[in-house]
């Protein structure tokens, strides 16, 4: 199993625009996430992960246990319920949106990096962001 625990930065997008638009994102603030080059830091102690996200905009950090629920407040105040499991080289998160549709986030780990998969189930849009592994 490759190591998953580490600090990753943001190399390059494909469809991040579609895949925000289609989530609902207002035009402003995805052009904004899509210029940033956020920082992407995973740890875990004493089974709870931690996924500390950072940009010069903000930073966001997600506390959770493998395979329980747990709350994610975005920007606009919208509370997802999240649940998150672990297999092989992958953390999978499902968002539950307020609407009744959802949205799932693969983490995909190697030894040089990390490729997250955004998927929003009801449009089909696909984002990929690839991110390179940061020396610890």
């Amino acid at each position: 199993m490759v190591k998953i625990t580490g600090k990753y930065q943001l190399e390059k997008n494909e469809n991040l625009d579609g895949y925000f638009k289609a989530i609902g994102v207002p035009y402003v603030a995805r052009k904004m996430m899509a210029a940033s080059t956020p920082v992407v830091e995973i740890s875990c102690k004493d089974e709870i992960w931690t996924v500390k996200t950072s940009t010069l905009i903000r930073t966001t950090v997600l506390n959770f246990k493998v395979g329980e629920e747990y709350d994610e407040v975005m920007p606009s105040g919208e509370v997802l319920k999240n649940t998150t499991t672990l297999e092989d080289d992958e953390l999978r998160t499902i968002s539950k949106i307020p609407d009744g549709s959802q949205t799932s986030r693969s983490y995909s780990f190697s030894d040089t990096g990390m490729l997250l998969t955004l998927t929003h189930e009801k449009s089909g849009q696909t984002a990929k962001r690839h991110f390179k592994r940061l020396a610890d």
